[in-house]
Parts: C-alpha cells; structure tokens; sequence
C-alpha cells in the first residue's frame, strides 16, 4: 500500500490544535472571558475554550481526543513510509519506543515546571500520548477489525474497572475523587489531581489513537475519496449519537476528566466528523494557499507545545505584555482589552516563531 502521498488535511487539522493550544498558553480564552458578559451569546461562545467542570462537553474538550486521532493518524503514514523505505522492523519499534520514553519524560518535566518544582505528575497529554501510541504501534500488524476490537476493550476494560472495583472509598464511579481512577492516581503518584484529572485516562483514551491509526489505513488505501468520506461520516455520526444517548439516557454521563465511554465514544464522533469536514475541504476540493497559515504551526507539534508551555508562560507572556501594555495605556484602553491584546501579540510572535523554523526548514523530531 503506497502512502507517500502528504495529505495537507491532516497538517491542517494538527496545525489548528497546536494553535489552539498556544492560544491558551497565552491565557487568551481567560482574558476573553473577563471581557465577555456571562450568559450573552459572546459569554458563552467563550465558555467553550474551557473544559466542563465535570459533566458535558464543550468544543474545548474536543482538542486532546483530536491531538491523539492525528497522533496515531501520523503514526500510521510514518511506520508505513520507513516501511517502504526498508527500514527493519526492529529499527522502527525501537524508535518508536524511545520516541514514548522522550514524550513521558517531557509530560513530567512539564509538571515540574508548572509546579515549581521537582514533582511526580502524570496528568500531561504527553504522558498519556507514550501509552497511547505504544498500543496503536504494536497493532498496526493485526487486521482492522482485531485493531477496533481492541480499542472496545480498553474502553470496556476502564468501565469495568470503575464500576466493579469496589475499592472502599472509590467506589463511586462517577464522583470526583471517589473513583477507581482517583485510587490508581494515589497509588502511581501519592496524591490526586485538584482538578480531577486522571492519570489511567491513557487507557481508554487509547481507542482514540487507535482509531486515528484505522483513519490513515483508510486514506492511505485505493477508495475513492467519496467511500473514504462515508467511513469517515457513517463512523462519525455513530460515536456522536451513542456517546449522547449513553449520556441522556443515564446509563454514563459524559465525563473527560475521567474518559468515560460515553466521553470517548462522543469526542471520538465529532473529530471523525471533523477529519471528514477537513479531508473534503482540503484534499478533496483543493482550497488555496491559505492553509499554509495553519500547516506551517503542525510541522513542529511537539517543539510548538513545550515551548509555549514553558519559555511561552514563563516569559514570553508578560515580556510581550511590557510592551503592548505600555503602547497601549497611551491611549486609555481598558485593563482587560490590554490583556487581551497582549495575549494576541503572544500568540503572533508563536507563529512567528514557527515561521521562521519553516521558512528555514526547521523541523524537530523526538
């Protein structure tokens, strides 16, 4: 199966995560928010930059599951690809696992630096990316059906695990720090998450990377682009309207903090819709150069979101901040239209930033 073919949707699609990212690296969407009425239609278009407080979903909560579909998306092309260039087997999975090993080692420093301080934190996408890519990796060899089987599992598996555990104290599936989930955190790390994060979400979350490596098996095959489409709508639309019905119907609420199947099942619908949206745009229709503006920012994923993570809120934030804010009392704006400004700036000179290494050629690899 030939797959040397660059599909610029899915750079797009990790363009716009990244940027996204960045963007609430900036503390854009909370600056937005103190300049937003609550309730008012701009109110709450804000709110969905924000995940829900536990039970729901907001556009926000969609970012993660579609960083780790695109995860194993690209894993597949880039297996496939050395594949054809020769590469032995055993070369690439010792890439591979070296790559999981530099993205837990770079979860948990990003936890140090969020903290202050030396710490044992799990919570970060990139911990919960190491596992994730681990299991796609080694079942990309198996048929698709056997890979979707899987992925069932590990969402079954984590209910179970919930429901059934009956751990005195944690035997409340679906109560903030009163789960099985809240139980494993205690006993990997010593403590629990203040915002009721969960470090076992690799597992269920794990379909959701799954998923995006059966999504490049189905653009890299001989179907027409309309029969890729279909797979990717019919798949969409049956994940969106289970997922809800699991959670209208009571049976399991719509929980991220704890990726709950419903959780899992829903988000992963809407990203396949979305891929779908995108794939059509992009490679189907052929759209402008625009895209250049998002691609370039998903060439370097990984370097994008530590930086803005790291040097980004640590510095570049309230440097920019000097200097917008400065240019900008001169002509009596108010406080959070300032913040909000700076926030944009930030987010420019990101790009910029990502410009540069483009232009450049630049592209960093774990």
């Amino acid at each position: 199966m030939k797959t040397s073919n660059r599909l610029l949707s899915l750079d797009f699609m990790r363009g716009v995560i990244m940027l996204l990212l960045a963007a609430e690296s900036t503390l854009l969407y909370a600056r937005l928010a103190g300049v937003t009425t609550e309730g008012g239609v701009a109110g709450d278009l804000v709110q969905q930059f924000f995940h829900v407080p536990w039970r729901g979903l907001h556009f926000w909560d969609l970012v993660q599951p579609a960083f780790m579909t695109i995860a194993g998306t690209s894993l597949y092309f880039s297996t496939q690809n050395r594949l054809q260039k020769g590469d032995a087997q055993a070369t690439i999975t010792g890439h591979v696992l070296k790559r999981s090993l530099k993205l837990l080692f770079f979860g948990v420093v990003l936890h140090c630096v969020y903290a202050g301080k030396l710490v044992w934190e799990l919570w970060n996408v990139l911990s919960q990316l190491s596992v994730t890519l681990l299991v796609a990796y080694f079942l990309l060899p198996f048929k698709a059906r056997t890979q979707f089987l899987v992925s069932l599992l590990c969402i079954g598996l984590t209910e179970v695990l919930y429901r059934y555990a009956n751990i005195l104290g944690f035997d409340q599936p679906f109560t903030p720090d009163k789960n099985f989930g809240s139980w494993m955190d205690l006993q990997l790390m010593g403590k629990l998450n203040s915002d009721h994060w969960i470090a076992m979400n690799f597992l269920p979350s794990a379909a959701h990377t799954i998923w995006g490596a059966l999504a490049g098996q189905v653009l890299a095959s001989n179907r027409t682009a309309q029969a890729k489409l279909r797979v990717f709508l019919v798949a969409g639309f049956i994940g969106v309207a289970v997922g809800h019905l699991l959670d209208i119907a009571g049976v399991d609420p719509i929980i991220k903090r704890t990726c709950t199947a419903s959780f899992i099942l829903a988000s992963g619908g809407w990203v396949f819709l979305i891929l779908a949206f995108c794939y059509w745009f992009i490679d189907v229709k052929r759209t402008g150069p625009w895209v250049l503006f998002f691609t370039l920012v998903g060439m370097n994923p990984i370097f994008i979101y530590l930086f803005f993570e790291t040097v980004g809120l640590q510095w570049l934030n309230s440097t920019v901040a000097i200097f917008t804010n400065g240019l900008t009392d001169w002509i009596q704006i108010p406080a959070g239209f300032q913040a909000v400004l700076a926030s944009l700036v930030t987010l420019a000179c990101e790009w910029a930033i990502c410009y540069w290494l483009y232009q450049r050629r630049i592209f960093f690899r774990l």
